[in-house]
Parts: C-alpha cells; sequence; structure tokens
C-alpha cells in the first residue's frame, strides 16, 4: 500500500483519538491531502475543533466528536461512513506521533504541487513554441518561481538553487523545427554578408541560443572574429570554422557551410537575432519545466532538495530572459517583481521545522479511547 496513503489515515486517526493533536498541525492545511475524502474531514476537525473543542469525559473522547467530524465531512464529499473512521483510527499506531505523520502528507503534497505547476509551464512552453510567446511562458514560469518560495517558506527551509548530482536526470534536447533552423540560417547568412550586423547581436545573442548546434558555433566563430576586431565575410569566417576543427569533427558540413555563407544575406540581424533570442527563452522554459518535472516525480527527494533543484533548474532561464529583456530595452525582472524565492527570516524557518517534529512528553501518556459504543451517524440538525 502506498505509504503516503498510510500516512494520511494515520494523521487523521490520531486527530479522531486526540483531537489536541491539531494544535501541533497548524501548519498543515486540507489542501495537503490526496484524497478529497481527507481534505474534507481534515476540514471538518478542525472546524469543528474552532468552535467548541472537545470534552474529555473520564478519560474519553465524546463520541460526538467522531460522529460530528463524519457528518461534517459528508455534506462535502459522499462514501464516508463510520467504518471508515474505525479504519483511520485503525491505522493510526500512536497519536502522538502526529507531527511526523502531518510531515509525510506535507512532503507528498510539496512534490504534487512542483509536478502540478512545472508540467503547467511545460505545456504553456510547448503550445508557445511555434508563435514564440514569451510573456505568456514566462509569466508561468514566475508562478513556479513563487510557489518553489512559498513551499521552501512552509518546509522551513531557505530557497536556493542546488546543484543536481552528476547522476541526476537528464532531459533530452527539443527537435529544432523547420521554422526555428530557417531563422537561424537567415540570421547567420546577414552576420557574413553585413559587415556591421554582428554589433547588433553580438552584446545580448549567445550560441547556446540557437536551437541547431551547429549554427551556434559558427556563431561562436563569427563572434570570435567580431570580438578581436577581425573584418568577418565569407573567408574569414570559413578560415575561423576550419581552425576551430568543425568541419573535421562533422559539427556541421561543408555543404551546409555553403549554404550559410552563400545565401542571400538579406535582412535586419537585429530582428532576426530577437526571432532567435525569443525561441531560446521558450526552448530553455520547457527544458527547465521537463527536468524539475521529472525531479518531482521521484518520491525519494526531500523537499528542500525538490525545492533547490527546482530553483537551480530554472537558473538558466533567468539568464536568457535577461538577455531577451536587453534586446528588446525591456526592465529587468528583478526591477519588475520582487523576487518571490528571495531570503526568509531564519526565525520563522526554524519555527516551521519544529513545528513538524514531535516534541517529547514529560511523563508517557497513552491517547484516551474512544467511548465504547457502536459508532453512528447522527442525525445533526443546523
Amino acid at each position: 500500500m502506498d505509504a503516503l496513503f498510510k500516512g494520511e489515515q494515520a494523521l487523521l486517526g490520531a486527530v479522531l483519538l486526540d483531537p489536541a493533536q491539531l494544535d501541533t498541525l497548524a501548519w498543515l492545511t486540507p489542501a495537503d491531502f490526496y484524497r478529497p475524502a481527507h481534505r474534507a474531514l481534515f476540514t471538518a476537525m478542525r472546524n469543528l475543533s474552532t468552535e467548541r473543542r472537545p470534552v474529555r469525559e473520564a478519560g474519553t473522547v465524546p463520541l460526538s466528536w467522531v460522529t460530528d467530524s463524519l457528518a461534517e465531512a459528508g455534506r462535502e464529499v459522499h462514501g464516508l461512513s463510520a467504518s471508515y473512521a474505525h479504519t483511520l483510527i485503525a491505522a493510526c499506531p500512536r497519536p502522538q506521533n502526529a507531527p511526523v505523520y502531518g510531515r509525510m502528507v506535507l512532503e507528498g503534497s510539496i512534490h504534487r504541487t512542483v509536478l502540478e505547476h512545472a508540467v503547467r509551464l511545460e505545456h504553456v512552453a510547448r503550445i508557445n513554441a511555434k508563435a514564440q510567446e514569451v510573456e505568456g511562458v514566462l509569466h508561468h514560469a514566475d508562478i513556479l518561481t513563487g510557489v518553489l518560495g512559498d513551499l521552501a517558506r512552509r518546509w522551513g527551509a531557505e530557497p536556493r538553487p542546488i546543484p543536481p548530482p552528476a547522476t541526476g536526470p537528464t532531459v533530452p534536447p527539443s527537435p529544432v523545427g523547420p521554422e526555428e533552423a530557417e531563422d537561424e540560417r537567415f540570421l547567420l547568412a546577414v552576420l557574413v554578408s553585413q559587415p556591421a550586423a554582428m554589433a547588433e547581436v553580438y552584446h545580448w545573442l549567445r550560441p547556446g541560443d540557437f536551437a541547431d548546434a551547429g549554427h551556434g558555433q559558427v556563431y561562436r566563430c563569427l563572434g570570435a572574429l567580431h570580438h578581436r576586431g577581425e573584418p568577418i565575410d565569407e573567408v574569414t569566417a570559413l578560415w575561423e570554422v576550419q581552425r576551430r576543427g568543425l568541419l573535421a569533427d562533422g559539427t556541421i558540413s561543408r555543404d551546409h557551410l555553403d549554404a550559410l555563407f552563400g545565401g542571400p544575406g538579406a535582412g535586419s540581424a537585429d530582428w532576426l537575432g530577437d526571432q532567435v533570442i525569443r525561441t531560446s527563452v521558450v526552448r530553455t522554459a520547457a527544458g527547465a519545466a521537463a527536468a524539475i518535472k521529472a525531479l518531482a516525480e521521484g518520491s525519494a527527494m526531500a523537499p528542500g532538495r525538490l525545492i533547490g533543484q527546482a530553483l537551480h533548474a530554472l537558473g538558466p532561464l533567468d539568464e536568457v530572459r535577461a538577455r531577451w529583456h536587453t534586446a528588446n530595452q525591456l526592465l529587468s525582472p528583478a526591477a519588475e517583481k520582487a523576487a518571490p524565492a528571495g531570503r526568509s527570516d531564519p526565525e520563522a524557518r526554524v519555527r516551521a521545522a519544529l513545528s513538524r517534529s514531535p516534541q517529547p512528553p514529560s511523563a508517557p501518556r497513552t491517547a484516551p479511547p474512544v467511548a465504547a459504543a457502536t459508532l453512528r451517524t447522527p442525525a445533526r440538525s443546523r
């Protein structure tokens, strides 16, 4: 049986046996539960506890606490019965371990939340790839970054990027579309045929922005010529490509080079470069989302490390976004919005971590048993 499902059952059973455990679970929300019935029951118990805290009688929990909780939750979901309350109670080994069970529930919630937003970002990036809708993709990336920061603070961790291990999951590169390749070929032809064109894109366009690795390497050669102050034309470009061994190692073929350098070379380098970097933004977002999705799908990763590695995966997107803003003379992302994953209060992180840890009782105690009576669904009236 799934450990997370057992954890949810054990937590709810602990609260049914000992309503005072709700005081140690203030950091947990109903949305953290995976099953709708469990969410409804936890909500009902919190509401009933706020309205009228159950009073123990002769060391037992009133039967009305269990029956009223089931009746309240039954208003939201169907299928909750007295027998399921017995199942929840039987699933709880020790009610005093409720904070640990709650931590299990929170861990599962963090993994699900990160996965949900990563899937959404990847979907938006994939469907907007051809249209190059950068703004919508970046909006969803900002939402994911903000969610990661909020989850880190709930977990009591510092929201900071953590590099993944060398053996971490790898995401294969996206295939190069024909329109992407065409824009890149036109841009390289313009850069070779127009002497002043390289200066228009050199400061914000990088070789990694090209979807075709061969095109990126040719752009690197042109950038090297520009950096050294040497002229750029078909002859010097071919010489630089050959010096770097791109023809010898098969990075690009001679026919491909002839097609690039023998093209019309007409158009605006600035406009074509903008098309390339727009595609780079969308492609980088899709790659980051796919990497985060692979991380979140693994249940073995601790929440703090999951959040840190997810923030690290978004790092390349921040870098290419900043260059895209530079190319379009927009405000930098840091000036537009407060960083959602900024430093949090250290004391708040400590309190969050401590609230999830069970405090050792001063004296051994046993959870009050439920009154020995047959559980029944009461007929409550409002």
